[in-house]
């Protein structure tokens, strides 16, 4: 008898099953996973929003000789030409016109003096959380 070559009925159906269970387990996983990452999505850290707002705050302060030219409840403007602004509509702080911090319910901020040094205070509410945090910073002369 000749050399037959190729597959069999058989080892075809095997083959399609086993590809179909191959396709079927990385399908599974792979709805599992973006239904996750869709669902972290929309969750917004306050911690993480605070610490965006305050390294580029304490950055700002941070520059030597700055000076505070205009301070109120919602914003602060610096000589270099940098304000900060809380906008409550948009649950935002902004830096100049860029959003920086988001979900922000309440923010203020104080300019004063203590002990001959200029002191900025700042405290922010932010959603989902529940305490207000407040940091004094001091300006370098």
């Amino acid at each position: 008898m000749k050399s037959q070559k190729g597959i069999t009925l058989t080892s075809l159906t095997v083959y399609i099953i086993g590809i179909t269970i191959v396709m079927a387990t990385v399908a599974v996983i792979s709805t599992k996973f973006y239904s996750n990452t869709y669902s972290t999505v929309g969750d917004i850290n306050p911690l993480t929003e605070y610490t965006k707002f305050t390294s580029f705050f304490s950055d700002e302060i941070n520059h030597s000789g700055i000076r505070v030219l205009e301070c109120n409840e919602n914003s602060i403007v610096f000589d270099n030409g940098m304000q900060y602004t809380f906008i409550e509509a948009n649950k935002g702080i902004y830096r100049n016109e860029a959003k920086i911090c988001k979900n922000v319910t309440a923010c203020s901020f104080e300019y004063t003096i203590k002990n001959g040094k200029d002191v900025v205070i700042t405290k922010i509410t932010m959603e989902n959380d529940t305490q207000a945090r407040e940091v004094t910073y001091t300006l370098k002369n």
